[in-house]
């Protein structure tokens, strides 16, 4: 099972505006043992949308994924998440009993507009909005929400909180600063480490500054994988008279 993410809107891609989702939910799955394992941004196309949604439904077929998804829920022509999703699954579009009697006590009669709140693919469940009261949706495993941090954020907790999910095993990062050695010679050292350690990720970041020459090297993993990766490195870097310090 992988968790992913998805952000809707132009206004990100253009630049218009700034995305604060992708940190908060890092840092929320973080803080309850998860981890985010992929992002996208898709703008307002529909024909983009309703192919991402095609690949992340097959994902949560294939392999269980559970799919977050913020922006483009809102009752105006530029939001179409719901009718996008709805075509990748091919369902029909249809008003939400519950939902209509939710936005009912609320604003009293609805409109035609209003009620485009409350119309998801068939057979998809509410979530709550604590904010406003007008809900998000989830369809077979994607939990779509407002593209509004205010509303979404509490959403995601509820939905969190619902899901109940596993904790991972803990995960351990170990980094190490070289300095004065280039890529090249890492990389046949990271490719002999990973061989012997696959459950485990290897990452090199080059200093921006070129004038510094350094490169943080590190292993993330379980806990007591990337421990025993983490030597390994370090007996090769040894034995390749490359220095290294550990951060």
């Amino acid at each position: 099972m992988r968790l992913g993410l998805v952000v809707v809107g132009d206004e990100i891609l253009s630049g218009q505006r700034q995305d604060k989702h992708i940190p908060y939910v890092i840092e929320t799955l973080n803080a309850r043992g998860l981890s985010l394992d992929w992002v996208r941004i898709v703008g307002d196309d529909p024909a983009l949308l309703r192919e991402t949604f095609q690949q992340t439904l097959l994902a949560t077929e294939k392999n269980n994924d559970i799919v977050f998804s913020v922006g483009g829920i809102g009752a105006t022509p530029d939001d179409m998440t719901r009718q996008a999703l709805a075509a990748a699954a091919q369902v029909p579009i249809v008003a939400h009993a519950e939902g209509i009697a939710i936005l009912t006590s609320v604003v009293g009669e609805l409109s035609a507009v209003q009620q485009r709140l409350v119309e998801f693919p068939a057979g998809a469940s509410l979530i709550p909005n604590p904010i406003n009261r007008v809900p998000g949706f989830s369809f077979r495993r994607h939990y779509c929400m407002p593209g509004f941090p205010t509303m979404a954020w509490p959403m995601l907790e509820w939905v969190l909180d619902q899901l109940n999910l596993p904790i991972a095993a803990a995960t351990l990062r170990i980094a190490y600063k070289v300095q004065r050695t280039p890529e090249s010679r890492l990389t046949p050292i990271m490719e002999t480490v990973l061989a012997a350690y696959p459950q485990v990720k290897l990452y090199s970041l080059p200093e921006s500054d070129l004038q510094k020459r350094e490169i943080e090297l590190g292993v993330k993993g379980a806990a007591n994988v990337a421990q025993t990766a983490a030597d390994a490195l370090e007996t090769l870097l040894r034995a390749a008279d490359i220095q290294f310090q550990r951060l």
